[in-house]
């Protein structure tokens, strides 16, 4: 019986994901465009929100990966302060600009959003702000990457700021529940039907959705293994200079 554990082996996890990768193209370009043009061109404007609710579509799952994206990293994380696997950690690495491109999508489109909505661009509100604090933290993680030359000691210390950085990105996805103040709006998705959107709105969202899913697990295999690479490279270039 195959370990999960065995893929911590770069090779076999080069492998493996070269395998998978041909097949993910084809499935996230294919909900992504599915998802988008249902929902942008085969819906209903909304009664109160006109066409402008059609920016749901790239909203919402752009923020759902935002957060999602940092938890993995942060389980990522955990592996390896537990188990020393630096695949996990480079993995957690490439996971990171894309949750910041996620994140970003999220606040411009939310922006857009807001500002026939609630007649401004821009409100501290509870749910906006945290995302604001997440952006900040993937910026930070990303720089921390960068600024340490030993890659298990950027390891060691990128996790630890992933840590306390996941308390915002709960924050981002809870901030309503919290605080009732706000301008920002409950869950638009949700297992309860009496808070979820219609159908005609709901099904080209969850196709959306997957799309941004499986793009996120993309480009992170992809960029993961760009980073394993990238670290075998820094390993030879390290001991030719010690020869």
């Amino acid at each position: 019986m195959t370990s999960i554990w065995e893929y911590a082996n770069p090779k076999k996890f080069i492998d493996t994901s070269d395998r998978v990768i041909p097949a993910l193209w084809v499935l996230s370009l294919g909900c992504l465009a599915t998802g988008l043009i249902w929902g942008f061109f085969f819906t209903p404007d909304d009664y109160r929100q006109g066409s402008t609710v059609k920016i749901f579509y790239l909203h919402v799952p752009a923020a759902l990966m935002a957060i999602n994206a940092w938890f993995m990293m942060l389980v990522a994380s955990l592996i390896w302060i537990i188990r020393r696997h630096h695949v996990s950690a480079l993995a957690a690495r490439a996971a990171a600009p894309v949750g910041l491109v996620m994140t970003l999508i999220a606040l411009v489109t939310g922006a857009i959003w807001g500002q026939p909505m609630w007649g401004t661009w821009w409100a501290w509100d509870p749910r906006l702000t945290s995302f604001l604090i997440l952006l900040l933290f993937y910026l930070g993680y990303i720089a921390l990457w960068s600024a340490i030359e030993n890659d298990d000691t950027a390891a060691d210390l990128t996790a630890v700021l992933c840590l306390v950085g996941s308390v915002f990105a709960v924050l981002s996805r809870y901030a309503v529940n919290f605080w009732n103040q706000g301008l920002h709006q409950g869950a638009s998705l949700s297992l309860d039907a009496e808070e979820n959107v219609a159908d005609v709105f709901w099904y080209p969202a969850l196709v959306a959705m997957a799309g941004f899913v499986l793009l996120f697990v993309l480009l992170v295999l992809i960029r993961t293994q760009t980073e394993i690479r990238a670290r075998r490279m820094r390993a030879l270039l390290a001991r030719e200079r010690m020869q």
